[in-house]
Parts: C-alpha cells; structure tokens; sequence
C-alpha cells in the first residue's frame, strides 16, 4: 500500500513541504503506541533523513522510544554527527547497530534460489538477518527511512536493504555483497531489478511480513542552475511499489548517460562523508562504466584515513589490496579469513579497475606506501588540490590549463556510464 506518493525531475519539496507531507501519511497510519526508526547513518546525510526522523518524532512524541540507525558495516555515528543529522534532543534515543553480535535470523533463502539468481555461479543459502530490536521490541510500527539512488551491490539503494543489509549480521552482508560482485556490478547499478533484489524481496515476502514496517524514500538530485541538491521525490509505503516508483525517478535524475567515454575524471570525496576505501570507492563503482579504456581516475579524499570501516575487513583490504576478478577469486579458494568475509571480497573486487583504466588516490591521513600496497597509485592530497581545486571546478566537463576533465563533486550522488557500456 502506498501512504503518500510525489515526485517528478522538476520537483523539488521544501522543508515545509516535507514536513505536512510526512504527517500526512503518518495520519493514515492511525496511532501507535511503540515506534521504532530506521533512518541511514551519517555516510546518507543529503538523504534528508535526519530531518525525517525528526518530524516523525514531533508527530508521535514520546512513542518514538527507538532510533536505529541502518550501519551496515560502517562506523557508528559519532555525537557529533548525531546532533547534527538528529538534533540534541534525539540523541538519547539513538541505539547502536553491531552487524556482528546484536542479530537474529528471520529464516533462510534456500541454496536453489541463490543458484537461480546468481545463474549457477552461487550455491550457498541466505540468511535473513535484522537487528535483534527490529523483533524483540514489540513495536507497533518500524518506519524504514532513506535515499533511493544507483547502488554498486543491489542495484537501487534502500527499501528493504536498509532492512536486511543497514541492520543485518555479518553471515547475510557477507553472502549478499559477494552475489553482487560474481554477478557483476555494472550488470546491476541502477537497476531495481537484481538478484540480491530478489534475494531480499524473497525475505521479506517469506519471513519479515509479521513486522509493521513502512518505508519512507526520498529521490535527490543536484540542480542544474544553483548546484544545489533538490528533494524530486517522496515515496511512503509498505510495499515494494514505492520504491518501483523511487526508482524510476531515481534513474531518471541520478544516472547520467554519457556520449563519449571520458579520458580523465576527477572525483572529490566530502571528508565529513568520506572517511575510508570502502565508501570513497563510490568514486570507482559509480564512474567505471563512464571511463575509458586506459583512462584515469583521480579520488581527491582529504577525510579517507582507513581502508575499512571494521578491523577485520581493513586488515584483509591491506592483506590483499584491489586485485582483479580472477585474482581475488583464487585468493578466496586458499585463504580461509577472506573466504569467510566474503564482504570484504566482494568489495576488493568492486574497487578494481581489472586493469582497464588507472585509479590514483590522493590523501593526508594514508600515507602514499599505504595507498600504494593496495594497489592504487598516489599523488599528495595538497599538490592535486592546487591543480583540480574542487571549490573552482563544477559538475561536468572542465578545462585546466588546456586539459579536458570530468569533475564529480560527490559520486553518492549518482551513476555515470557511457552508452556503450550500460545496456
């Protein structure tokens, strides 16, 4: 059932807008006694998630007891970040996600489902895995809250990742992100349709229909006039049609369609988003199907200070570094710590150019032997900032002292793919 639909590529909703457009839906839904929130951690601050979250607690007040922030496998939030995504007020509801020991299992996808999905090249069960709240909590209504936008592991983000994958355990982020990867992800970003898609509509319809949860999804895009990030969309529902809809928008504003393969992009990492590898390789995923054979691609990444955002999955990024497909594979058959965090396998495999195109990360907080034992060349942060300054460049085509570059100043923001490799 859809709550409350709106949205178009000229929309954009403002805070006001926003805020009766969420009371809205919430009077559909009727009281309620016990409400859980979902909303995405800092990494999805432009989602306008926090300003969600807070209208929703404005509307039930004190039957708001829980706000659930979807970590996956990120840092927690720190409370800086929380008081400024939530408010002071909020930040004594905010409970921690540890995708390795605060999970319970819903049910299992069975081993021939994945195999279907995957087209033979999996044969592994999946666990539906939610954060132990999401069950013992006896809540009366979960609102699911976040940003529909092309994604490197599913497609599409949020709906019911946000769910099984933003508060899931380690056994189903694991299995999921590497079904994406043997699949191919310039085979599923954006696209609503993959298989871990499947995998994750198969557990809600089998095993998450008993939980009162209703997904809240925002569409954003960047304005061609002002360059400032305008709400196109907003989506409320329980089912899977809004976020068909979110979708659809999302495509249509998020994901640009190049005439020519790109020579040289240059992505900047925001560091109060971007503190490691494993988010700022939204700088490759999102841009690798725009560049050219033998180009380049040069990440600006003044906050990336780690590989990974857990310990052990750094530990492995700095053990094996972004290798190709086949290499990572092998390494998977005979190293048994990799094989059993298939996660950070999948993710190698994502930060990989397969030796098309080169990949140069430019830092301050990793030193250039770090950066360079992972596989990526490496430039000082402070000498390619005075050459492709970000606060002079703009979206798009640029021209430094003669020389023709592409300038992403977020790649969360979206997909870029030349035609002939996104069909």
């Amino acid at each position: 059932m859809i709550y409350f639909e709106r949205g178009s590529e000229t929309d954009s909703l403002t805070s006001l807008d926003l805020q009766i457009s969420i009371n809205a839906a919430l009077s559909k839904l009727g009281p309620r006694k016990k409400v859980l929130v979902i909303p995405p951690d800092f990494t999805r601050f432009h989602s306008r998630a926090g300003e969600i979250t807070q209208y929703i607690c404005e509307y039930y007040g004190n039957a708001v007891t829980d706000i659930l922030p979807a970590l996956g496998t990120h840092f927690a939030m720190s409370p800086q970040e929380i008081e400024i995504m939530f408010g002071k007020k909020l930040s004594g509801l905010i409970r921690e996600h540890n995708w390795r020991t605060d999970i319970v299992k819903l049910g299992d996808v069975p081993s021939g489902f994945i195999h279907q999905v995957s087209e033979g090249k999996l044969n592994y069960s999946w666990p539906a895995q939610v954060n132990k709240l999401l069950v013992q909590g006896n809540y009366d209504l979960i609102l699911s809250v976040g940003q529909v936008v092309p994604h490197e592991v599913i497609g599409m983000a949020n709906f019911n990742k946000n769910i099984f994958v933003g508060t899931g355990g380690a056994e189903g982020i694991n299995k999921s992100h590497f079904l994406g990867a043997v699949y191919g992800m310039e085979r599923i970003m954006g696209r609503a349709d993959t298989p871990v898609r499947k995998v994750l509509n198969y557990a809600s319809k089998a095993f998450s229909n008993h939980l009162p949860i209703v997904y809240i999804q925002t569409v954003l895009s960047k304005d061609s006039l002002d360059n400032k990030l305008k709400l196109r969309g907003l989506y409320i529902g329980n089912g899977v049609e809004c976020f068909e809809k979110a979708s659809d928008l999302s495509l249509k504003v998020n994901f640009k369609m190049l005439e020519k393969p790109l020579k040289k992009v240059v992505v900047y990492l925001p560091p109060e988003e971007f503190k490691s590898t494993w988010l700022g390789n939204k700088s490759i995923y999102r841009t690798r199907m725009a560049i050219e054979d033998n180009g380049e691609l040069i990440v600006i990444a003044p906050g990336v200070r780690e590989f990974g955002e857990d310990k052990q999955i750094d530990k492995l990024i700095r053990k094996f570094g972004y290798k190709t497909t086949p290499e990572i594979l092998e390494f998977i058959k005979n190293d048994p710590e990799l094989a059993s965090n298939l996660s950070a396998a999948a993710h190698l495999i994502h930060g990989s150019s397969e030796n098309r195109f080169s990949i140069t990360y430019c830092t301050s907080k990793l030193s250039e032997g770090e950066i360079k034992s992972v596989n990526y060349n490496h430039q000082p942060l402070d000498e390619i900032v005075n050459r492709y300054n970000p606060n002079s460049l703009k979206d798009g085509y640029n021209t430094v002292d003669g020389e023709e570059i592409f300038f992403i100043s977020n790649p969360a923001l979206g997909l870029w793919a030349h035609k002939d490799r996104f069909n």
